[in-house]
């Protein structure tokens, strides 16, 4: 299996290992046609990126494209911040940006202190000590996924349900509503091929992701192909493979608002 585009990869704007090129030069030798540079986002403690640093990422995004010939988008892998599916892409950073991930994550600066409990406090809790989420905690997560969506033009989800238990076949509803991604990470086992074959169900669209933190894992699918060999998934569902290439949401908001 090759990707067209692998949209998830982290550098050292945030804590990946290998720079913007070396990221971009990974994706040639594959044959991708485009990689997403995708930081952490800005309310992330110890690896967001940070505001002051955009115009120097943008300027090696640009040098990377015009060195390796391949597409390489400026992203970022924002950070859901509330249950009312807030994040922290504001929408005065929206015009520095191509690509607009959004998953959930620990160590963050949270709207609320209520946001931050259940977000993080409670999901992380009941993963640490193996316990089923309560019923409460279960809607609220899935809840503040839907508002995320909802309310923002998020292009892909990423590595849903990892640490962070939702109703997977909901959210991804609300995803082929609106014409979001749900990614299929193969940097961690966050979702079952049973789950990704009852999201299918909803006709949600898929791509797979490395989400790599090392140039050397750009393009990796290894994980993705012993979920989809379990689970039942056209392959004509996943826009990033056979020569495919996502339309992504993001794109056409900034063609009609920005």
């Amino acid at each position: 299996m090759i990707l067209t585009g692998d949209y998830h990869t982290h550098t050292p704007y945030s804590h990946g290992k290998n720079t913007v090129l070396e990221n971009a030069e990974a994706a040639k030798k594959l044959g991708l046609k485009a990689v997403g540079i995708t930081d952490h986002g800005f309310n992330h403690i110890v690896f967001g990126l940070r505001r002051k640093k955009l115009k120097a990422l943008r300027e090696e995004c640009t040098a990377a494209e015009k060195l390796t010939g391949v597409k390489v988008l400026m992203g970022m892998e924002s950070n859901l911040t509330s249950l009312g599916g807030d994040t922290d892409m504001k929408a005065s950073d929206l015009k520095y940006f191509d690509l607009y991930l959004c998953g959930i994550h620990e160590v963050l600066l949270y709207k609320s202190l209520k946001d931050f409990y259940y977000i993080a406090v409670k999901n992380y809790a009941a993963y640490k000590f193996g316990k089923k989420p309560s019923d409460k905690l279960f809607e609220a997560t899935t809840k503040a996924y839907i508002n995320a969506v909802k309310n923002n033009p998020i292009d892909i989800l990423t590595h849903i349900n990892f640490r962070c238990a939702c109703d997977v076949v909901e959210v991804a509803k609300c995803c082929a509503d609106y014409g979001t991604y749900i990614e299929i990470n193969t940097k961690k086992y966050h979702v079952t091929p049973e789950e990704l074959s009852t999201m299918a169900q909803t006709g949600v669209r898929f791509v797979i992701d490395s989400d790599a933190h090392s140039a050397d894992r750009v393009g990796d699918t290894k994980i993705a192909e012993q979920l989809l060999s379990q689970a039942d998934i056209p392959m004509d569902r996943i826009d990033n493979i056979d020569g495919r290439q996502p339309t992504f949401r993001f794109a056409e908001y900034k063609k009609k608002h920005l």
